[in-house]
């Protein structure tokens, strides 16, 4: 019976590397939570967000944290207009987005070129696992919305295709 118990407690041991692991990545992509299962196993990291997830890049008192966004929307506004955002290819989850396959490879797609439905337009990175987003419909690339390493939020407009 005590052979038992100990299998037991040996397959419930805490990885604590891989914990460690799971919390850096929960501060690198801005996740509340993540969970991962093996076999048995399963290990639940979570944390509570007392700020918006962009505070960490802003210096100042919590206060003026939203100040950026307005300035960064109006900024892109000009390139492309509000109504061409209701064609945008959105992402559809929380990561970080890559306009190439690697470091110094040219990217996947540029403004004005042709895509057909199906093709890569870039990749998401979402828990070390690299997610081709692509074109939904034929079209041309009439802007992209995101730079290269850039971390999107889920359903942020990534590509606008007409």
């Amino acid at each position: 019976m005590g052979h038992d118990r100990g299998d037991k407690a040996e397959k419930m041991a805490i990885d604590s590397k891989l914990v460690r692991e799971l919390a850096e990545l929960l501060a690198d992509t801005g996740l509340s939570e993540i969970e991962v299962e093996d076999g048995e196993r399963k290990i639940r990291v979570a944390r509570q967000l007392s700020a918006a997830p962009v505070a960490h890049m802003v210096a100042t008192a919590p206060a003026p944290v939203a100040a950026p966004a307005p300035a960064a929307a109006a900024a892109a506004a000009p390139a492309a207009p509000a109504e061409d955002h209701a064609n945008a290819v959105k992402s559809p989850m929380v990561g970080t987005a890559y306009l190439a396959a690697e470091p110094g490879a040219p990217n996947f797609v540029s403004v004005g070129q042709t895509v057909k439905a199906g093709e890569t337009l870039l990749i998401i990175e979402a828990m070390k696992v690299m997610n081709p987003i692509t074109a939904p419909a034929a079209g041309v690339v009439k802007a992209i919305l995101v730079e290269n390493a850039q971390p999107v939020e889920f359903d942020q407009p990534l590509v606008v295709i007409a």
